[in-house]
């Protein structure tokens, strides 16, 4: 059992919510992210044996053994994101785009699970246009944001997000995030925003057209007492429940949405994952949790 410190990540669009439950120094928290696993930055470890060291080099050492080893990194990340601004409109590239652009090993797709419905009820996703040609042609003016579609949300909703949708959160979301583990990210617009030295945003707009699919919409979803399966992952919402064990063959990875308590000496509380090996358990009572593991 490993549980993992959590890190803070500064956004120009982020909040204060989830300062609650970070010591970092941050102004405002975009992601707080609860499992991370890259070689330039993974969680720490706080218990046990590899304790003070990173997941990242835990998953290296043990990946062959939860039957993991076709993946150089964990495959997804996990987050709790509070958007107290309008997100990028953005695309994420498939994998045949991934490797044509980046020589990626794969593209990304994403799903979040929203904790509080966002400001104006809706998130931006999918794209109203009829061909490549008319982006191209409405990107860099004032009649951009007539062709970005909206779909409604509200808490409790569940929508996965599928490489080549344009998309953004919207003002007033605040969600639980699982997202492939791959940084390929195309901005197409970013409603004019400075930084704090004025500078604006870098935008990537040949990649992003390549990646977008203008027929891609997501929709909605709630979770069941069944787990919702994606491509990469499975995952299964938890509420006030008696303690858990893994009973599968893998990792499975525990965040804690909502509740605190103690494991290990350890405080466990909002936005902390804890990664369980097959059989491992927690005895303690866990308002709300959501468990995640790789296929």
């Amino acid at each position: 059992m490993l549980i993992l410190e959590t890190i803070s990540h500064e956004t120009i669009w982020g909040g204060q919510r989830l300062m609650l439950y970070s010591d970092g120094m941050c102004k405002k928290i975009g992601h707080l992210y609860s499992l991370q696993c890259e070689s330039e930055i993974s969680n720490n470890i706080l218990n046990g044996s590899y304790k003070g060291r990173t997941f990242n080099e835990y998953f290296d050492e043990n990946k062959n053994t939860f039957g993991l080893g076709k993946y150089s990194l964990f495959p997804f990340i996990l987050a709790l994101v509070e958007a107290n601004d309008n997100l990028s409109i953005q695309v994420h590239p498939d994998d045949k785009n991934a490797k044509n652009l980046e020589d990626a090993p794969f593209g990304k797709n994403e799903s979040w699970y929203f904790l509080s419905t966002p400001d104006r009820g809706c998130i931006f996703d999918g794209c109203k246009a009829k061909t490549i040609e008319e982006v191209k042609e409405k990107t860099g003016s004032d009649k951009f944001e007539s062709i970005i579609d909206e779909l409604k949300v509200e808490e409790g909703d569940y929508v996965y997000v599928e490489a080549g949708t344009l998309h953004a959160l919207t003002a007033g979301s605040y969600i639980y995030e699982i997202e492939e583990n791959s940084p390929l990210t195309y901005r197409l617009y970013d409603f004019e925003r400075t930084d704090d030295n004025g500078n604006k945003r870098e935008l990537h707009l040949e990649k992003a057209f390549d990646s977008l699919k203008i027929d891609l919409k997501s929709d909605t979803r709630k979770y069941s007492n069944k787990c919702i399966e994606e491509r990469r992952y499975i995952t299964q919402l938890h509420k006030n429940i008696e303690g858990y064990i893994n009973e599968s063959d893998t990792l499975e990875c525990l965040t804690i949405i909502q509740g605190e308590f103690l494991l290990e000496d350890v405080l466990v509380r909002t936005g902390t994952t804890i990664v369980l090996e097959p059989k491992d358990r927690i005895d303690n009572y866990i308002e709300i949790a959501i468990m995640a593991r790789p296929k």
